[in-house]
This record gives structure tokens, sequence and C-alpha cells, in this order.
């Protein structure tokens, strides 16, 4: 059996016992039943994972640490994906193969065409489970860094504020009518150490909104002939620019 990996929000060290929360505790005693003394992986985020043992298998189980590995597997491309938020379970497959692909930041946005009314309670109750998935993600697919999944925003606020700071090198905004396709642009540009991606959620963005984004240095990008779902269009775009800039 493949030694499962268990995210703490617990800071950990090695030799230290380790109280894992509840929903851990279900999947590694109710789902796997894992009994103790069965070997585990345990990682708090801030890099790196530990090697552990299940001690107890009960309601909370718990865990001992033991050596620490150095593996970050982070992309050296920072990627942020800026993106309009969807309906029904479209964002949480984004948010879940986004972190798989490596991305580094999710920032989810409230557009003109954005069906999805949050706020309030039903808001945070929503980021907490996006912030849950993609926690999930790194636990299968073995990165020791959570992405930051940001407190959405709306789009117009987003252009005017968020990327002035820290800015990318690369700003680039799906768009299907472009004749731009990312080979022409690496060709003047060069390869950047930092990208940030905006996608439109269903039916895309407005064309007000591409050019606001044209107006604050982003690029059109386009991925071929086809239009793709607001689902598929930020898969597709993350694995070719982890394929041309990042480790892919």
């Amino acid at each position: 059996m493949r030694i499962p990996r268990i995210f703490s929000r617990q800071s950990l060290a090695t030799q230290q016992e380790v109280e894992l929360d509840e929903s851990a505790s279900r999947h590694l005693v109710k789902v796997l039943r894992l009994s103790a003394g069965h070997p585990l992986t345990l990682f708090d985020g801030s890099g790196g994972e530990y090697s552990a043992e299940l001690i107890e298998a009960g309601k909370r189980a718990r865990a001992r640490t033991g050596e620490f590995r150095q593996e970050d597997r982070q992309s050296p491309l920072a990627l942020t994906l800026a993106i309009g938020i969807s309906r029904g379970d479209r964002f949480d497959w984004v948010v879940q193969k986004a972190t798989e692909l490596g991305v580094t930041t999710i920032q989810p946005l409230f557009t003109e065409r954005c069906e999805v009314k949050l706020s309030g309670e039903r808001l945070q109750k929503k980021l907490g489970h996006w912030r849950q998935i993609a926690i999930s993600a790194c636990e299968q697919c073995e990165r020791n860094r959570i992405p930051e999944i940001a407190q959405p925003v709306k789009l117009a606020h987003y252009l005017q504020s968020a990327t002035q700071n820290d800015e990318p090198e690369s700003k680039l905004v799906l768009h299907h009518r472009t004749q731009l396709d990312l080979r022409q642009w690496q060709a003047e540009r060069g390869k950047p150490d930092s990208a940030l991606l905006l996608v439109g959620p269903e039916g895309g963005l407005s064309q007000l909104e591409i050019d606001s984004a044209l107006a604050q240095g982003f690029m059109p990008l386009r991925l071929g002939p086809r239009v793709m779902r607001t689902e598929t269009a930020p898969i597709a775009a993350l694995s070719v620019l982890q394929f041309q800039w990042g480790d892919l």
C-alpha cells in the first residue's frame, strides 16, 4: 500500500507526537483501516516533509514524526491563476487540477458574466472548502507547500490593485479571438520566472474586461483555434506554461 500523506495544521518537528485532525483521522482509520505502527508522511505546508508512524488509531489519531526530508517539489515558475468563479463543481475541479499542476496562487474573481453570488458567511464557507480541496490535492500529488487561495474580489478591483504589488514578469489573459500564441509571445519576451494567467468564467470575459486587462499590461493569449470551457482552458494553459517555463 502507498504510504499515506497527511497535512498537519500544527507546525512539525522531528520526534514529535502529533494529534491529527478529525478528517485525517477518519480517513486513516475508517477509510484506509490502518492500525498503530503503519508508516505515514506528514507535512505542514512550510516546505519539506517528515516520515512518521501512526501510534494511535482512534477517533483522533496520533502520529510520531521521524526524519525530515527537504522535498518541496515546487515549480521554478511562480504561477498565479486569476479566474472567474464558475457554477457547480467546475471551480472545485479547477482548484484541484491547478494545485496538481503547481500553481502558486489561485485568485477567485467576480466578473461581469459570473453567475455565482457569494457573500458573508457563505463566502467564507466556500473559501474554506476550496482551501481543503487544495490541501487534499497536495496530499495526493506530493506537494509540500499549499497554494494560496485568495479572498475572492471583483475583477475591476483586482486589476487596479493586486497586479501592482509584486507584479509578475508575465501577465496573460486568455482571449480566443487574438492571433497571438505562446510561441510568438516567448519569442518576443523570453522566459519569465513568474506569470499571471487571467481566465473568465462561463461565457468568458467581456470585451470591456479584456480591454481593461490589456490596459494594465496583460498580453492576450489564445490556445489554438477551438473555444474551451472555463474548466478546460485554465488547465490547458497552465500545462503549456509549465511545459514551456516550469518543470513539466
